[in-house]
């Protein structure tokens, strides 16, 4: 019988994680039991642990994005099997149970935020998109949100239309370029300088460097006789203002799609919403994306797991050490931690 350990945060604002058994998940109907080969780490990881962002009940696990091989089905599960490979988004922050989040040896997955990877895709290089996909799904195809054709394998007639992408080199930014383009959309983008050549690679066809002061008048430009489909904001903050200044100068569709609230009220005539991730779980997205659409992209090699893995130890031990990591920041890169080998 397999024994499970985690990385538990013990209070609010504890620090550092502490490594303690955990209890092993027994998945129900349509989830799946997986051992963990790589976890990866996200800013709200380091959110939650610097600052307590909000009420949780502790000890906690934290993590959202796995990938490792399949232990266990739950009933009626027919889909996966055991020993079969794959990531997926850990939703245990909708559903309040520790038994389905990352910073753990085994993880509970629902199956239709789960998708197979190729046997040459190693674990630590597939683990980088879970929560990027995700989340870049549920802004961008959610009847709610920007309400997208949904992408496909098969190229797509051109919708004629563009999407604006503010920080194309992050997690979310990067899998939003790709998704939209295989849904048949031009997308435009904003990265620095030295990430140009990576966001044009996953399909970007123009990028403007966001640390020019004229940035939003040459996404004006360059967007000038397109229909605008609105805004897929990937860094929050900073981004908020430039996005609505782009959007009130663009014709199309009046919507930002953010990743972080507590943006201030917009001006009259825009919308921003909020991003909530495992809302696909529950509608038409999460099972489009992670079962109809990406693993057949992976196996086909036209869709990128983007960005580049940054390895940052080995072992459960390693998580403090990889969120610190990642709460100074990255850039085209996401924060990695191998549990359990690389193949």
């Amino acid at each position: 019988m397999e024994s499970n350990t985690a990385a538990w945060i013990t209070a609010a604002k504890a620090y550092p994680f502490e490594i303690k058994p955990a209890p092993l998940g027994i998945p129900r109907e349509d989830q799946i039991l997986v051992k963990n080969h790589a976890i990866a780490i996200n800013p709200i990881d380091s959110k939650i642990q610097e600052l307590a962002l909000f009420p949780l009940p502790y000890p906690t696990i934290l993590g959202q994005d796995v990938a490792g091989e399949v232990v266990a089905v739950g009933p009626h599960v027919t889909r996966f099997k055991k020993g079969d490979r794959v990531i997926g988004n850990a939703a245990g922050f909708a559903t309040g149970r520790d038994e389905e989040k990352a910073f753990q040896a085994f993880t509970i997955l629902w199956t239709n935020l789960t998708c197979e990877i190729p046997d040459s895709m190693p674990f630590e290089k597939a683990v980088v998109l879970p929560l990027g996909v995700t989340t870049a799904a549920a802004g961008l195809f959610q009847t709610d949100f920007l309400n997208l054709r949904l992408p496909t394998v098969h190229v797509q007639k051109s919708t004629g239309k563009t999407l604006l992408v503010w920080g194309g080199a992050s997690s979310v930014g990067s899998n939003s370029i790709q998704l939209a383009v295989a849904a048949g959309y031009e997308v435009i983008t904003t990265a620095s300088l030295k990430n140009f050549a990576s966001v044009k690679k996953i399909g970007a066809s123009h990028v403007f460097d966001y640390n020019r002061g004229t940035v939003v008048s040459d996404l004006v430009s360059a967007a000038k006789g397109k229909t605008i489909v609105g805004v897929l904001d990937a860094i929050g903050g900073a981004a908020w203002a430039p996005s609505i200044e782009f959007i009130q100068q663009s014709t199309g569709v009046k919507l930002i799609a953010t990743v972080t609230g507590g943006f201030p009220d917009p001006p009259e005539g825009v919308r921003m919403k909020h991003i909530f991730a495992p809302a696909i779980k529950d509608n038409h997205v999460g099972k489009a994306i992670f079962e109809g659409f990406l693993p057949e992209a992976l196996r086909a090699r036209m869709f990128d797991p983007a960005p580049e893995p940054l390895i940052a130890g080995e072992g459960l031990e390693s998580v403090q050490s990889a969120v610190d990591i990642q709460r100074k920041g990255t850039s085209a890169q996401k924060v990695v931690v191998l549990l359990w080998g690389t193949i």
